[in-house]
């Protein structure tokens, strides 16, 4: 079994760059469909974390040598989200269902991204 990649501060710090950027991203999405009178269809915390790798997977193509993402990274994270799909989706279900505000798209991915992080940064302190 091939040694895990370890997550270093800057590279969580990119991926919470590219976690904002798609939250910005949905946040435009969504005023942009009310002002055309569409209602916004359910989105997942699965959805969010596709998302998410096709963005990284996007972002390693284009810039990962020249920002520092380390080889492996997509694999790696592939597997940390995986591992992290059922525990996240429990707890953007429970955070998105507090108080009487459905939770769109941007919600879904912030509270998402949110406990994919922590998980992430639970796991780098378990392992060290």
């Amino acid at each position: 079994m091939e040694s895990p990649i370890t997550l270093s501060g800057h590279v969580i710090g990119l991926l919470k760059e590219y976690m904002r950027d798609l939250v910005d991203q949905a946040t435009q999405e969504t005023l942009a469909q009310e002002r055309f009178g569409f209602t916004a269809v359910p989105y997942r915390p699965d959805q969010a974390i596709s998302d998410l790798l096709a963005l990284l997977d996007d972002r390693i193509e284009s810039e990962g040598m020249q920002v520092g993402l380390p080889e492996g990274l997509l694999h790696h994270m592939w597997g940390l989200c995986n591992e992290a799909t059922a525990q996240v989706s429990d707890r953007v279900w429970f955070e998105g269902n507090i108080g009487s505000q459905v939770a769109g798209k941007a919600r879904t991915r912030e509270l998402t991204y949110r406990a994919l992080i922590e998980f992430i940064e639970s796991r780098s302190r378990g392992s060290n």
